[in-house]
């Protein structure tokens, strides 16, 4: 599904370039849970804006689904994350002003779905994490777990082939994020593909497999017994 080749990506500073990933390979196959580790500044963020069709790499090729996503133009890229990458991020990325169910409903009105078809796939999103009696709530009437919910529950609504999340219990307790990361371990049970950058070694021991970073490359890919 996710192939990397020879991946680098630069990024100026100062007078001079800071290489964030050095010639990085890496494959993801469809329905693989993979967790991205390593210390800060070692790359992990980088890897998954580039997996995520946000940035492009300097050198290499990233692709997805066999789509080399150097290639596209930046309409062409945001058409492809709407419809194939669903991305939920530490800080939620909720907008305040509109509640859970019109936060959901947001990726699909970018596909000009029709209201009624948008408002009962966000509905049935909303109750696969549990949260459908808050729908008319916002943002500010939530907890931060139930918040984090609403973020997994629209990067969900367009049945995107692959979900990234990047630190997604980074602003957690401990008992709220675990259960994210079990949320998360029942949609990897449902086939789905997930690429999880995060910093807590707990966390990346849910995942079947565990790709660390330092330094911009790969230092270890490690298959678990999950």
């Amino acid at each position: 599904m996710v192939e990397l080749r020879k991946v680098t990506k630069d990024y100026p500073m100062g007078g001079g370039v800071y290489r964030a990933l050095r010639g990085v390979d890496l494959a993801i196959a469809e329905g693989e849970y993979v967790a991205i580790t390593g210390p800060s500044g070692s790359g992990k963020s980088t890897l998954l804006h580039l997996i995520g069709a946000l940035h492009k790499p300097t050198s290499g090729q990233v692709l997805l689904e066999g789509i080399d996503l150097g290639r596209l133009s930046p309409e062409e890229l945001a058409r492809l994350r709407n419809a194939k990458i669903g991305f939920v991020f530490q800080q939620f990325h909720l907008l305040p002003r509109l509640t859970a169910l019109e936060n959901v409903e947001l990726p699909m009105a970018y596909a000009g779905l029709r209201p009624k078809l948008r408002r009962e796939r966000a509905q049935a999103a909303l109750a696969r994490v549990g949260l459908l009696e808050f729908a008319h709530h916002r943002p500010n009437q939530l907890s931060g777990g139930q918040c984090q919910r609403v973020a997994i529950a629209r990067a969900l609504v367009n049945e995107p082939a692959l979900i990234l999340a990047d630190e997604p219990t980074g602003n957690l307790d401990t008992k709220t994020g675990d259960e994210i990361v079990e949320l998360f371990s029942s949609l990897h049970r449902e086939g789905r593909t997930l690429v999880v950058v995060t910093h807590e070694p707990e966390i990346a021991a849910r995942a079947p497999r565990v790709v660390k970073l330092r330094d911009g490359r790969i230092e270890e890919d490690t298959h678990g017994d999950l």
